[in-house]
């Protein structure tokens, strides 16, 4: 792939600027996109100058400490939806994503790419990244979603298997979509980087399952864990 020199680069921002001007002119927030967009160069440079550390170093150490950061971040981003349980909710969030989306990397990473060796942080990194960040928005959802419910008077059966339908919904649309409306990032990187469609698509096929897998795994383990939670939360007129 060509390398984007930085004045190129700087053409990027062009529709950007116009559109932080839009927001202006509207009188609309523009100051929380500015923010956003300050916010994303500096994580992206940050995050290029780890990586490149990560990948040299080839250090089980250090990849583990980056997966727990994953993990961490995540799981507390995820409980946003639903900031008066968070602390306690926590633990559980960690746990779920642990169980759903760090069984589903292993098996990734370990019979199905073979890596060796196979704590590789090249294909651990990105893949858990992936993982993580699909993993934290289907919990953010269906916790949302069972809140609703169990405010609504819901059973508590019945409001976690509607949080768990919905919170699949983002990713079920991107499988129906996938080559047909969109050309899912991973794939177009391989694809402008020269290697075949048809090996891109072998890569996209185990992304989109381990998306799809991590994703409702982790959903399904939370809604029996935090159970009781909800349950003392929502009153004994909602239990099962």
């Amino acid at each position: 792939m060509p390398i984007i020199p930085l004045t190129n680069l700087a053409i990027s921002f062009i529709p950007v600027l116009l559109v932080i001007v839009l927001l202006v002119k509207w009188s609309l927030d523009a100051g929380t996109a500015l923010y956003s967009i300050i916010r994303m160069l500096v994580q992206l440079i940050i995050i290029g100058y780890l990586l490149v550390f990560i990948f040299e170093s080839q250090s089980l150490l250090v990849t583990a400490a980056a997966l727990i950061v994953m993990v961490t971040a995540s799981s507390w981003i995820a409980l946003r939806s639903i900031p008066r349980l968070r602390v306690k909710l926590f633990c559980y969030v960690v746990l779920a994503s642990l169980l759903g989306g760090g069984s589903v990397l292993v098996l990734t990473v370990w019979p199905i790419l073979q890596l060796r060796p196979i704590f590789n942080p090249q294909y651990v990194v990105p893949l858990a990244g992936i993982v993580f960040a699909n993993t934290m928005n289907t919990i953010s959802l269906a916790l949302e979603r069972l809140d609703a419910e169990l405010k609504n008077n819901s059973v508590f059966a019945r409001a976690r298997n509607i949080a768990f339908q919905a919170a699949l919904i983002p990713v079920v649309n991107t499988m129906f979509a996938v080559g047909i409306v969109s050309l899912p990032g991973m794939m177009t990187g391989q694809i402008l980087s020269g290697v075949s469609p048809l090996i891109a698509v072998r890569y996209q096929i185990v992304i989109m399952c381990i998306m799809f897998a991590s994703s409702a795994i982790s959903v399904a383990c939370l809604l029996v864990l935090a159970k009781k939670i909800f349950i003392n939360k929502a009153g004994a007129g909602f239990q099962q």
